[in-house]
């Protein structure tokens, strides 16, 4: 039996049925995304894209932008998202790691990026901006509007989704479609969603909370999306009291929180708000009880696994913790510096491990990494630790990799100071996160410098066009010297001690 989730949106959706409300008016039917997805696949086709290829996609927001991810999957071909804020130089090492078949891009600086998947050995580049225009649309015009989904099985995969180590070099992770499926399915039913539920979707689709979650628990019920190209408070909130959901990451929350309009008012028709990607602050979760009426549910995940934890639709959603694992999923904390595997009782810090359906396929091409994510019992270590109340409602107290997680994007330290090293006059750099009301953690950079000391624009002169803006520091301080350990490891909590008070 096939697995492909495209089969299974396909098989309970009503062609009649809304999918999308732009923000132009414009109504989007599930039966004009099938037609759309198969001229997409058609045309894929026609480049001699089959089952396993990767398609790279850098792309703004747009329903096309949805629909080709989704002709991806129906075809059996496997997505490569790419964050629009990445530069030439980060997507160069994608390119040949993953090794696409084609390559839709935003026709902005066309030239430079079609040079770049010329200079990777990419045989074919295709245009589609925030308009849904670009020779993506010109050349499927011609194209069949059907399409036979193909089968899949055994954990094909279904996507690529580039996440860093601590190495600095990304890893390709591996998502299938039984992780996709398995874990929208238990979102459906967790959170409540019928074809009734209106979901106001401002998310990226770069990212696997706005491209897998928010739209597969639309799919799979055959529910609607208030389709925004972005996140904009007044937007939000112009468009909010249509809406019976919304998911977001906290820096939705506390610049929706900003807006004198957000109020019990906007909210009268919504059900139920979700928050993950990042921690939600607890005055954060307060404050939005205390101006709506609603406790937002916070949720913990990760790209190798999507859902992890939920607080629940009905019970308890406990400020401070993300709650239960989700059906499917098994959690345990362990000792992993002691013993990997012997679980840890209730109220003991401990490293998070988990196993169940939806916990990715491996990293590309990857073995060795892959196996080193995995105890000698086979659950895989997130890396995050945390503390299981008596009760089961898990908290995350910290991160065993020094992850930042800014405005919900993941930030490794280490390929921003690999960069800043490599700066004239910076002899050393040490990056951190440090808490900020609104982006949860702000990347924060401490240099120590030779003479004549580099200025703090200088500095991020050189930084921008090698790094996506999300991963620029938002300060930088100068030191003489770093606090280090008896092993000359640099202290980095002590660092994110002193500058998160300036």
């Amino acid at each position: 039996m096939s697995t492909n989730i495209f089969s299974v949106v396909e098989a309970r959706c009503r062609h009649d049925a809304p999918l999308l409300y732009t923000e132009d008016g414009t109504t989007i039917s599930y039966g004009d995304m099938l037609a759309l997805t198969a001229r997409y696949a058609n045309l894929l086709a026609s480049l001699g894209v089959v089952k396993g290829d990767r398609v790279a996609a850098q792309v703004e927001k747009s329903p096309e932008a949805l629909f080709l991810y989704l002709a991806v999957i129906r075809m059996g071909a496997i997505y490569l998202p790419m964050n629009t804020a990445y530069q030439l130089p980060e997507m160069e090492y994608f390119f040949k790691d993953a090794q696409p078949t084609v390559f839709v891009h935003d026709p902005a600086n066309a030239t430079a990026k079609q040079e770049l998947a010329m200079a990777c050995g990419i045989p074919h580049c295709l245009t589609l901006d925030g308009a849904g225009l670009g020779s993506l649309s010109d050349q499927c015009r011609a194209q069949s509007a059907s399409f036979a989904t193909v089968d899949t099985s055994n954990g094909e995969v279904a996507a690529i989704l580039y996440t860093s180590g601590t190495t600095g070099r990304p890893k390709g992770v591996m998502i299938s479609h039984e992780n996709l499926l398995a874990n929208g399915e238990a979102l459906v039913k967790l959170w409540g969603f019928t074809g009734a539920d209106i979901q106001l979707h401002a998310l990226p689709l770069f990212h696997a909370h706005g491209l897998f979650l928010s739209t597969h628990c639309a799919l799979l019920s055959g529910s609607s999306m208030i389709f925004l190209k972005k996140f904009v408070a007044a937007k939000v909130v112009e468009m909010l009291p249509r809406a019976t959901v919304m998911m977001g990451v906290p820096t939705f929350y506390t610049r929706l929180l900003d807006t004198p309009q957000f109020d019990l008012v906007a909210c009268h028709n919504v059900r139920l708000f979700v928050s993950g990607s990042a921690p939600l602050l607890p005055e954060t979760a307060l404050y939005m009880q205390q101006r709506t009426g609603h406790t937002v549910l916070e949720r913990y995940g990760m790209t190798e696994s999507l859902v992890i934890t939920s607080n629940p639709l009905h019970g308890e959603r406990r400020i401070g913790s993300v709650g239960l694992p989700i059906e499917g999923t098994e959690l345990r904390l362990a000792d992993e510096a002691v013993n990997d595997n012997r679980p840890l009782p209730a109220g003991t810090v401990g490293a998070i491990q988990i196993r169940g359906p939806a916990i990715m396929k491996g990293y590309w091409r990857n073995p060795e990494k892959t196996a080193e994510e995995l105890t000698s019992d086979g659950w895989f270590k997130t890396g995050d630790l945390g503390v299981l109340s008596e009760d089961g409602y898990l908290t995350i107290v910290g991160r065993s990799k020094d992850l930042i997680i800014s405005g919900g994007y993941n930030i490794y330290p280490k390929e921003v100071e690999s960069i800043l090293n490599a700066i004239p006059g910076v002899v050393e750099s040490a990056v951190v996160g440090v808490a900020h009301r609104d982006f949860g953690e702000a990347v924060t950079a401490v240099l120590v410098c030779s003479e004549p000391v580099p200025s703090a624009d200088d500095i991020m002169a050189s930084l921008k066009g090698q790094l996506a803006n999300y991963k620029l520091p938002k300060k930088i301080f100068f030191v003489a010297e770093f606090p280090r350990n008896a092993m000359g490891k640099v202290l980095k909590n002590e660092l994110r001690a002193i500058y998160g008070k300036v």
